[in-house]
């Protein structure tokens, strides 16, 4: 982890939070991956950001995505999990359908590039893996029993692989965001966004530059020592 460039990978990389992780990381001058399931998904994002179409669900695609990044830079330094959707809905009403697909995008896509990036990194004897998992998945949250299930298993994941890659200077730590403002919170009803800003002790929406900074830190050589942790984003909401 020395290098003072690194070659980073973010799924979900074309929106949101993703997006801006991406940017963070590019503007300290490192060399940034950032999949989405359509190369269209990054018409209005920035040049620099080098897109790769993958479905981060499907083993052999994410196995593909590395071995394109390896075989282009000759090494994977940092992987960042962003990849995630939502099917809200209470269990008795949810689909299976819908539980499978959050399942499947969340956390077997954390599964698919852990393993490959993961590969790689032991090779190597370096490397970060960032995993973003979300305060729902500690606390829960009626009406995504999904979602939270999906983000505490990447917690229980983030764990476990700490402890399997740290003899091969290999961290693995996740990041907990609480509510981001991000374009789904900015369409949220004015009583609904209240509540959420009642909530929490912060008063306010996390920004999601706050959300990149602290993966930037995880991602660096500073951050050697810190490994299995979960940090929670979330203005004081979790605690």
């Amino acid at each position: 982890m020395n290098n003072p460039t690194k070659i980073i990978l973010i799924t979900g990389g074309s929106r949101g939070i993703g997006l801006t992780i991406a940017e963070f990381f590019l503007n300290q001058g490192h060399t940034v991956y950032a999949t989405s399931r359509s190369l269209e998904d990054f018409q209005d994002v920035n040049p620099a950001i080098k897109p790769i179409a993958s479905d981060a669900s499907d083993y052999a695609s994410c196995e593909e995505t590395v071995k394109h990044i390896v075989a282009e830079e000759g090494r994977l330094d940092v992987l960042v999990n962003n990849a995630g959707i939502t099917r809200d809905n209470l269990i008795m009403r949810m689909k299976e359908e819908d539980w499978d697909a959050v399942i499947n995008v969340n956390l077997k896509s954390a599964y698919n590039l852990c393993k490959h990036a993961g590969y790689q990194m032991v090779r190597q004897k370096s490397g970060r893996i960032i995993n973003i998992s979300s305060i729902v998945g500690r606390m829960g949250q009626a009406g995504q029993a999904n979602y939270a299930a999906s983000k505490a298993g990447m917690i229980g994941l983030t764990k476990s692989l700490a402890a399997e890659f740290a003899a091969r200077n290999v961290t693995v730590n996740a990041v907990a965001p609480g509510f981001i403002e991000t374009k789904m919170t900015e369409v949220l009803p004015e009583d609904v966004r209240q509540k959420y800003l009642d909530a929490i002790p912060a008063r306010r929406l996390g920004q999601p530059e706050e959300v990149a900074s602290l993966i930037s830190f995880l991602a660096s050589d500073s951050a050697g020592y810190i490994n299995g942790q979960v940090i929670n984003v979330c203005g004081g909401l979790h605690r």
